[in-house]
């Protein structure tokens, strides 16, 4: 009995090449973002002495705050049944990032805009990996 074998396509399907940048952007995005938490968790006093004056409170509770709401909101975008939830509190704490870099003059492309960066890796990644974002947020007709 003879057996034909179908040659596989060696190039990844554009759904698998979408569904795998989807996936290392995330883990770009939840890298970058849980290494900030962790640092301004366990060395709150090396992270203010290294930020610009930024007109927060220069106390070490007070990072540590910051690093506790952005390790909860970065463990609920990695947690793929609440990645949405965790988005959209990303999404708020990025942007009082940039509010605060844009209050003190820091400069646009530099510091201000890189919330908007993040964010758009966020999201990116997010709408890369979820159809039912794609659904909500679509780029094409």
């Amino acid at each position: 009995m003879a057996t034909t074998y179908q040659a596989a396509s060696a190039a990844p399907t554009s759904r698998a090449l979408q569904l795998w940048t989807g996936r290392i952007l995330t883990a770009l995005v939840i890298l970058f973002l849980g290494a900030d938490a962790a640092g301004k968790l366990i060395a709150p006093m090396t992270m203010i002495a290294h930020s610009p004056p930024l007109g927060l409170p220069a106390t070490s509770g007070f990072y540590r705050l910051l690093g506790a709401i952005l390790g909860v909101a970065t463990a609920l975008y990695a947690w793929r049944r609440t990645t949405f939830l965790g988005a959209i509190l990303l999404t708020g704490y990025l942007g009082g990032a940039v509010a605060t870099q844009l209050r003190v003059g820091s400069p646009l492309f530099g510091y201000t805009l890189f919330g908007v960066y993040v964010g758009i890796m966020l999201w990116g990644a997010l709408w890369l990996r979820d159809s039912r974002v794609r659904a909500l947020l679509p780029l094409n007709r």
